[in-house]
């Protein structure tokens, strides 16, 4: 596992080296033609230094943005040079933008705006060079044996032999075949290309470690589709990629990040939910605008507060047990929208749209979402997120982890004030809405990124303006 991580450090390190070439050589060719003086001059020349820093940094982040260094598996060419065509395309028109802005203020036609799609060209361009060529150098390799990973395939059929072959038949992907994990023993000792069936699932775990496995491709009959639960329970967190073939994908969610192996599109089950780097800065961002958001509502705090007082009794802040991150009870906490003791005779109890146990106030709170500020104290904490799934009571919890498999991988992040399915769907009033929403939250598990959060956060806003979607 080590050399894998190791593998991919490097294949992210050799992109970035490469890019950060590309994009000041772009800069340097645009500033050539800009300037129309000689190859030294522009090089002595100290304001072209500046920008070219800026620059190098913002394309960065900008990358960054659209998923650039993610860790590349059989990724076509053509599909990373349209991705890269995306990229360059949105970060030129910002820069267009702001040069427009900042003319109309300042009262000037600039030439600048029209240069800036020269710019754009040379980028592009030379980065897409750089990106080809080092793809290229990386393939190379693979297919001389550097860098390679070891796989077993799960499942002994015809499915599973032309995931098989299509392996076989492109070495680029990196990949080589150890074993196949048969369902049914009597498939045990089979061969195919060389490749034997070396045991049941029984055995997946020991055979998996004793030949270093690092990728477990899924192929089973439909029939088998049960066991699917049992072969992720086994696999996760041993830091083992887990693909399966589509059809297995209404099972999971209905929405996952997909890859594709030469033709035959695999599902990534557990990716790497979020770079080291992102998750920190995701952290950030959460204290920042979680401390903004408590400093801007102050006023509205205390009105609330009053209001809360003199329409019922009971205390101002609302307090109860959510289970978090890897089963983590916390305390949640929320501005009191229901009547005291408004479970006392009922238990535990989903609300409803228009559930009779919300206060006047709490009316008004919950159309605002204005309920929800407290909770920037949880985020504060490390307890929750701004997004992510939304944090569950207890005994919710166990009734769906009995009733929906895989319902606890909503447990392997932080959950969140708002989220995919909260912008999505509707109030949880029976176990089928649950089960819509759980659809969602693992799509938002196996797609996390900064990019997901900026886009959930938006629609929060659009939510909240146009009064539809709930928060529990």
């Amino acid at each position: 596992m080590l050399l894998e991580t190791l593998n991919k450090k490097t294949q992210k390190i050799s992109v970035l080296f490469a890019d950060s070439i590309f994009i000041n050589l772009a800069w340097v060719a645009f500033f050539y033609v800009r300037i129309e003086t000689g190859w030294f001059k522009i090089l002595i020349m100290p304001e072209m230094f500046l920008p070219m820093i800026v620059f190098y940094f913002y394309w960065l982040i900008v990358f960054t943005f659209f998923g650039m260094y993610r860790t590349w598996f059989a990724s076509s060419r053509f599909d990373e040079i349209s991705s890269l065509f995306k990229a360059t395309f949105v970060g030129i028109f910002i820069i267009f933008f702001v040069i427009f802005i900042s003319d109309y203020i300042e009262g000037v036609q600039s030439s600048y705006r029209i240069l800036i799609f020269i710019y754009w060209f040379f980028l592009f361009l030379f980065i897409a060079i750089g990106r080809l060529f080092v793809r290229s150098i990386q393939r190379a390799l693979l297919i001389k044996g550097i860098g390679r990973k070891t796989a077993v395939i799960v499942g002994y059929n015809s499915k599973a032999r032309e995931v098989h072959d299509q392996i076989l038949e492109h070495p680029a992907l990196g990949l080589d075949v150890e074993a196949y994990i048969a369902v049914n023993e009597k498939n045990v000792g089979k061969v195919y290309k060389n490749i034997r069936v070396r045991g049941t699932l029984a055995d997946l775990m020991d055979i998996i470690y004793m030949n270093h496995v690092s990728e477990v491709i899924i192929a089973l009959e439909k029939e088998d589709h049960d066991l699917l639960v049992e072969i992720i329970s086994k696999v996760e967190n041993k830091g083992i990629g887990l693909k399966i073939v589509p059809d297995l994908y209404e099972i999971l969610s209905g929405q996952a990040r997909t890859s594709q192996l030469y033709g035959i599109p695999l599902i990534d089950i557990m990716p790497e939910l979020m770079p080291e780097w992102e998750k920190k800065l995701k952290r950030i961002i959460d204290v920042i605008i979680s401390l903004l958001g408590l400093l801007i509502s102050i006023p509205f705090d205390l009105l609330f507060s009053i209001a809360i007082k003199i329409d019922s009794k009971g205390p101002v802040l609302f307090k109860q047990e959510r289970i978090g991150m890897n089963n983590k009870i916390f305390r949640i906490y929320k501005f009191r929208s229901m009547y005291e003791d408004a479970e006392k005779y009922t238990g535990p109890v989903w609300s409803t749209k228009d559930d009779p146990r919300v206060t006047r106030v709490g009316k008004v709170m919950r159309k605002l979402r204005f309920d929800e500020i407290p909770q920037f104290f949880n985020v504060i904490k490390g307890e929750m997120s701004l997004v992510g799934p939304r944090p569950e009571r207890p005994d919710f919890v166990d009734m769906l982890a009995q009733q929906i498999p895989y319902y606890k991988r909503r447990l392997k992040v932080r959950p969140g004030i708002t989220g995919w399915a909260q912008v999505k769907h509707k109030y949880d009033e029976s176990i089928e809405d649950v089960k819509v929403k759980l659809r969602y939250d693992l799509f938002y598990i196996e797609n996390m990124s900064l990019r997901m959060d900026i886009k959930i956060l938006a629609r929060t806003i659009l939510v909240v303006l146009f009064g539809k979607g709930h928060y529990s």
